[in-house]
């Protein structure tokens, strides 16, 4: 997270709006205190700010990156003989699994 002055918030505050543009937040400090917070009105990932809200109540805390790619690469489990994906996975669903 970004602070600034106020004295740096007003002489650019067009570089903080892209900051915050970009889903970075900044505190603003009058003299070492804290009196403000920038941060991005809607999220592309989150349009409704239900998870911001629960990030700023500390039920959730973000990923600082994203999912582990050599994870993504490995193949999923196989099947028993012949089995469809869809009926396995409703019949997960159906016995509570």
């Amino acid at each position: 997270m970004k602070t600034a002055t106020v004295t740096e918030a007003k002489n650019g505050l067009s570089a903080l709006i892209d900051r915050v543009r970009a889903g970075e937040r900044v505190i603003i400090t009058d003299r070492g205190v804290p009196v403000a917070r920038l941060e991005p009105v809607l999220d592309a990932v989150d349009p409704s700010g239900r998870l911001q809200r629960l990030e700023r109540a500390g039920a959730v805390r973000r990923g600082l990156s994203g999912p582990p790619i050599e994870l993504m690469r490995e193949p999923g489990p196989a099947l028993a003989g012949g089995a469809s994906a869809v009926e396995t996975l409703l019949e997960e669903r159906r016995s509570g699994r």
